[in-house]
């Protein structure tokens, strides 16, 4: 049987391109750089259960609205690839860790969403998949499923599990106290490039193919209080006042509110998601990051909002039973 992505890089004209793997992410999507003759691009290769239709539907959405998403030149649906332009190596994350100036790459980050939220049409709105409670309570879920049996060495009981949904149902309808707009899902300085391109196009963006349409906090929030890296407080609180005063008909305290639910719920799924990336498919790595994921948690559950899921955790997972997963545990309760 002939293989499908030699077959693809052939017809594309890129059959001679040398081919340089790029460190993967917590996905199943694999990136190949090609280089042929001073020539570069990216190979993104799908798994059959992830469809490449939602990506090259956003990358359109983006590239409408003059922000930088890769150009795509060619596609395989059927093989799941996308041949894409290569924005380089410059994420935010290299960058800042090389000293680059903190609050000029974040500030860029900010405008970027407040451009987007100013300008997504309500058609472009409403082609996305809502992030309702259906699928909110889906990715929490992960943490029963995944870190639960890791620590206890078996199952959650049925009665905590309806504990749990009771109390993130409780809580959820305050995360939309404030508007929708289109949200990139996974918005955080590992997605972020710097391009050499003026203004808002200095942004490049990656990783969108899961955007939904959600409430305007959900990638302001993912940005701003993330696992992977802490912002000095006074530069956080300056970023959420910027974009307020983009936006002075947005109600602050139901902002705010609404940004703590979602920093509680996206960190509570964030905790099944690195369970599971050690548990079934041994990426240890990321459990580096849960220091981090639960001091998140912690402080973002004191919200007056999230009283049910405070009481949740005091009952069911206290400080105690918040830790970084090993290996080694992990064997030893599979």
């Amino acid at each position: 049987m002939a293989d499908p992505v030699a077959a693809f890089l052939i017809a594309q004209g890129w059959g001679d391109a040398r081919k340089e793997p790029l460190s993967g992410d917590g996905s199943v999507r694999r990136y190949l750089r090609l280089v042929d003759k001073g020539r570069r691009a990216l190979l993104m290769q799908c798994p059959p259960e992830l469809p490449i239709a939602p990506f090259v539907k956003v990358d359109a959405m983006l590239r409408k609205l003059d922000l930088s998403a890769p150009e795509i030149y060619a596609t395989d649906a059927g093989a799941g690839l996308v041949l894409l332009e290569d924005f380089g190596d410059d994420t935010f994350s290299r960058l800042l860790a090389a000293g680059a100036d903190e609050a000029s790459l974040y500030t860029l980050a900010v405008d970027v969403l407040i451009d987007l939220h100013r300008r997504a049409t309500p058609e472009a709105l409403a082609s996305l998949p809502p992030f309702d409670d259906a699928r909110a309570l889906d990715g929490l879920t992960r943490m029963l499923d995944w870190y639960w049996p890791a620590i206890h060495g078996a199952a959650a009981p049925q009665s905590m599990r309806r504990d749990f949904d009771s109390a993130w149902r409780a809580v959820l309808p305050a995360m939309r106290l404030v508007p929708e707009s289109m949200a990139l899902f996974d918005y955080h300085t590992d997605n972020l490039m710097r391009l050499d391109r003026p203004g808002l196009a200095a942004c490049g963006l990656l990783d969108f193919q899961d955007a939904v349409r959600a409430p305007v906090v959900f990638d302001l929030a993912t940005l701003l209080e993330n696992d992977r890296r802490t912002i000095p407080d006074a530069l956080r609180e300056a970023l959420i006042a910027r974009y307020l005063a983009a936006f002075p008909a947005l109600d602050h305290d139901a902002f705010m509110t609404a940004f703590a639910v979602k920093t509680a719920h996206w960190n509570t799924r964030i905790v099944g998601t690195f369970a599971r990336l050690l548990r079934r498919d041994g990426k240890a790595g990321y459990q580096r990051f849960m220091p981090r994921v639960w001091e998140l948690v912690a402080r973002h559950i004191r919200h007056p909002a999230l009283a049910p899921v405070a009481e949740w955790y005091r009952r069911h997972l206290p400080p105690a039973d918040r830790r970084v997963l090993t290996p080694e545990e992990v064997r030893s309760k599979a």
